[in-house]
């Protein structure tokens, strides 16, 4: 039984970390302070955050076509600020500063509204997303023990 909840908590880090606006900034040491394994918790992190902006990249089309329906178009100051660093920093520095000043997400969705390439834009989130991941991961844990001390 005592596996099944342990499993279970891995499995929720994963489901929360896929969800938008729920980033690897908060996950990754809720997770640590509860006490789980912090190699786990930040590759569960990982993979689940990657797996919902994949998901967002490949439908893209069909993602601009609902949220086009759903809210009106205005812009938010998030927003300005991403394309702020797009300007400045083109698509490199968008997605490395993306997963801490917008959301990685949201990110991916102003890049290739401005034109980025799709493969481009998964290279590059791939790579901010495992170098946030590890940052996080490592202070998180050095944090904590820091604080347990």
């Amino acid at each position: 039984m005592e596996f099944l909840l342990s499993l279970w908590e891995y499995i929720v880090i994963f489901i929360l970390a896929a969800i938008p606006w729920i980033e690897i900034l908060i996950i990754i040491p809720i997770g640590i302070i509860n006490g789980l394994n912090p190699i786990l918790v930040g590759l569960l992190s990982f993979l689940g955050n990657l797996s919902t902006v994949y998901l967002l990249i490949l439908f893209f089309d069909k993602f601009q076509q609902w949220r086009a329906k759903k809210q009106p178009k205005k812009e938010k100051k998030r927003t300005k600020r991403a394309v702020e660093i797009w300007n400045k920093y083109g698509l490199p520095g968008l997605s490395l500063a993306g997963p801490f000043l917008t959301g990685a997400h949201l990110a991916v969705v102003i890049a290739i509204s401005l034109g980025a390439k799709r493969h481009s834009t998964l290279v590059w989130t791939t790579i901010s997303l495992a170098i946030w991941t590890i940052a996080i991961t490592v202070t998180s844990y050095y944090g904590v023990d820091l604080f347990n001390r």
